[in-house]
């Protein structure tokens, strides 16, 4: 990957910005894992920036290689971790648990992951107000996750597990569809830290004697899911 030597500065704050929200949180965060799973997208956007100091002699190509699918993809990414900041933000206010709070918390990490990238490759975006999507399909499920979720507390939980079953999916079609290294290995810790936060959902909805039946994922990957151990997603 070449990216242009000026925009290292960018990456490195980018980088120090997300290393100081993991630090912030993981003291009250009730997930354990979530620190793990943070540091692991750390390492995985700081390869951005060592791949950039690889290629910093080659000062002829001012682009990064990337296609236009994957910039696609970085953008519907970025939207698709502030859908699930900005209901579970709503949702907490509305409720008041420390789950909502602190998996909140690491989605804007996961956020500051994506949009490091979409800065190292020089992609024009946009992040809208709280509650605003620029993809219509992610604005629909904003408006029902916060309609549902204010049901009660196991409709709230349903909403966190459906988001994290969601973003499972549509991250590893992303995956599937990339070759670009560095997109694939961050958007895969992602995917590590959406498969702990599905755990901490269900294991809350079956405290509260609810059970959550799989949307997006099939029943087998479900399962699998659900019969593993927590991850450390570096």
């Amino acid at each position: 990957m070449k990216v242009r030597l000026e925009r290292l500065g960018l990456i490195l704050f980018s980088v120090l910005l997300v290393s100081s929200m993991i630090m912030g949180c993981s003291d009250s965060n009730d997930d354990p894992m979530d620190f793990q799973i943070d540091n692991g997208i750390d390492d995985a956007v700081t390869n951005v920036d060592d791949a950039s100091n690889q290629s910093s002699d080659d000062t002829t190509d001012n682009t990064s290689t990337i296609n236009e699918e994957d910039k696609n993809a970085l953008l519907f990414m970025l939207e698709e971790e502030k859908l699930a900041r900005d209901t579970y933000k709503f949702l907490n206010a509305y409720w008041g648990l420390i789950q909502f709070e602190n998996i909140m918390q690491s989605e804007q990490s996961h956020m500051n992951a994506v949009e490091t990238l979409v800065k190292a490759y020089n992609i024009d975006y946009e992040i809208l107000e709280e509650g605003q999507f620029g993809n219509e399909d992610l604005q629909a499920w904003y408006d029902k996750f916060v309609t549902d979720g204010i049901v009660d507390e196991v409709a709230a939980l349903t909403v966190g597990a459906t988001i994290e079953d969601l973003d499972i999916i549509d991250l590893e079609e992303n995956i599937q569809a990339t070759s670009n290294s560095d997109i694939a290995e961050v958007f895969a810790s992602l995917q590590c830290g959406s498969r702990n936060h599905l755990r901490s959902f269900v294991q809350s909805l079956e405290n509260n004697g609810a059970t959550y039946a799989p949307q997006f994922l099939t029943q087998e990957a479900f399962d699998i899911i659900l019969d593993g151990a927590r991850e450390q997603c570096n």
